[in-house]
């Protein structure tokens, strides 16, 4: 079977059932998800500006940052890697350079959210919004600009909690309008406007699943019901990981020896089995080995 594209791969991925697309902070834990079993990865820009450059996530981290990052996570797995685009890094045309810097990094596709700069965690009060008509443009430029149809653009609407429920549907709409392949409502509040929404806008929807937030924690069995197609985990495995990587670090000053948290490290052995370590070795060597009937 011809290789699919990323963008086919992750639509392939959604198309029969709701998938959990869990953040991956870094390349191992994109591999990681893929030992696992799951079907795509997430590159949120919460957790690159976090985790990486020790900012919030305010569109403080430009294009190419973000598109480096893409392609980190793209060579280091086979699943379809959905990014984070913030507010598509300026305008209309700036839209345009960003899904063709994504595409070249191997993404599957990308977000663009409705805020103006500088923007705001989409669960924190305090948002703006850019007229419709403007992200509008941007939609059309996203759609325009990509190569490959299959990569995917999603536009995403803050406007719950800025213009009510009626303004994020009419949002909605006027971005599938405009080309949008899926919808992206962010910090809805109860599982009853989860499912309001999807019965105002029947379309593909993705719901962010994030903690601490405005929305609630939905099982993945309770957004299929409800017509999701797929829930992000942007910041689940990275939060979880500080608070490891907190605990170690004040037993190990506590203590001044790590030997009491050795059973909740990730083991050399374990390590170099998802780093496919032996691969690695066995490679090399044979580049020293004459091949087969001399050289």
């Amino acid at each position: 079977m011809p290789h699919l594209p990323p963008g086919q791969r992750l639509r392939d991925a959604w198309q029969n059932r709701t998938i959990i697309i869990p953040g991956a902070f870094n390349a191992l834990t994109a591999r990681l998800a893929e030992s696992l079993g799951f079907e795509a990865v997430y590159l949120s820009g919460g957790a690159l500006s976090a985790g990486w450059a020790g900012v919030p996530d305010i569109g403080l981290l430009s294009v190419t940052e973000f598109a480096q990052a893409a392609a980190v996570l793209a060579r280091a797995t086979r699943l379809p890697v959905l990014c984070d685009a913030d507010t598509g890094f300026g305008e209309a045309m700036n839209v345009e350079r960003t899904v063709q810097l994504y595409e070249e990094a191997g993404a599957a596709g990308l977000h663009l959210e409705d805020q103006q700069l500088p923007k705001r965690c989409g669960h924190l009060s305090g948002k703006a919004l850019v007229p419709s008509e403007v992200m509008v443009a941007k939609i059309r430029a996203a759609t325009a600009a990509r190569r490959d149809p299959n990569f995917v653009i999603i536009a995403r609407t803050d406007a719950r909690n800025v213009e009510g429920m009626d303004g994020a549907v009419n949002r909605a709409r006027a971005y599938l309008a405009a080309g949008a392949d899926m919808i992206f409502p962010e910090a809805l509040e109860s599982r009853e406007e989860f499912a309001e929404f999807a019965r105002a806008v029947p379309a593909p929807l993705i719901a962010n699943m994030t903690e601490f937030g405005r929305s609630p924690l939905l099982t993945i069995d309770e957004l299929s019901q409800l017509g999701y197609r797929a829930a992000l985990y942007p910041l689940t495995a990275f939060r979880a990981a500080m608070k490891a990587a907190e605990d170690t670090l004040i037993a190990l000053k506590q203590n001044g020896t790590q030997k009491d948290q050795l059973n909740s490290m990730q083991t050399r052995k374990q390590l170099y089995e998802l780093l496919g370590y032996d691969d690695w070795e066995s490679r090399d060597r044979s580049y020293f080995e004459a091949p087969p009937g001399g050289g």
